[in-house]
């Protein structure tokens, strides 16, 4: 069966792209031909991670914070001053906060989690949507998680702030109704990272007893299915959540 996964000459701007997930997503938008905007607070990394892109991405890295909203303004003008277009938005930044119970969590901690994993995705929407439905056109796949979809202990606020994202996409999705603007989201489960690590530094855990699939997943596995919900193979999925867990989240 061929691969139509094509996304030649489409403009795909990714927040958190210095990460694991934003750096595989890039890496295979790319090689699909995808023009990339790539976002992240961490200059360093960011412009680490735009070199590692093929020339043919003609690759725009631009420092901003996803919780600002001047900044988040300023990165979708840059997208449009160089492209003149938004037609892939992988709304992708987060972080994972403390690994504490309810009990212990402080208060700052809880603020900053929900600032950057919901603020953040909501202002992606808010400035991003304007632009794609102007066009009558575009893809937008938020990064929630299966925490998201299921209660995890220790993790309560990462958890309810990746329910939050999944209760945006399915809003953001019917406002799009009768538009040609498509709002999924991915749920990631156990995926070799560095996030992952640093929630299970100092557990025990055989983790990959927990999955049906005996291992972790690989960032590449959650890219391709953003790549599918990028290109028009999707064009009828909207306002979905992709769970991309080796059946974690199945019984």
């Amino acid at each position: 069966m061929p691969d139509r996964i094509d996304l030649d000459g489409r403009v795909a701007v990714i927040t958190g792209a210095a990460g694991d997930l934003g750096r595989a997503a890039a890496n295979l938008l790319a090689a699909r031909g995808a023009r990339i905007v790539a976002i992240d607070r961490r200059e360093a990394d960011l412009k680490a991670a735009v070199e590692a892109l093929p020339a043919s991405a003609g690759a725009l890295a631009v420092a901003a914070d996803v919780t600002r909203e001047d900044e988040v303004k300023d990165y979708v003008r840059a997208a449009i001053d160089r492209f003149g277009k938004i037609d892939v938005f992988f709304n992708n930044a987060g972080i994972e906060g403390d690994v504490k119970k309810i009990t212990d969590y402080p208060i700052e901690s809880f603020r900053r989690v929900l600032e950057v994993n919901v603020v953040g995705v909501f202002l992606g929407l808010k400035h991003v949507l304007p632009v794609m439905l102007k066009r009558d056109n575009g893809s937008i796949i938020n990064t929630a998680s299966i925490a998201g979809l299921i209660g995890s202990a220790d993790i309560a606020v990462y958890s309810a702030s990746k329910h939050a994202v999944i209760g945006l996409t399915k809003s953001a999705a019917l406002e799009c109704s009768g538009t040609g603007v498509r709002v999924n989201c991915v749920c990631p489960g156990l995926i070799e990272s560095r996030m992952l690590s640093s929630i299970m530094d100092g557990r025990n855990e055989k983790i990959g007893e927990r999955i049906p699939a005996r291992r972790l997943g690989k960032p590449a596995e959650v890219a391709s299915i953003v790549a599918f919900l990028a290109s028009d193979e999707a064009n009828y999925v909207s306002g979905s959540s992709y769970t991309v867990d080796g059946g974690r989240t199945a019984s």
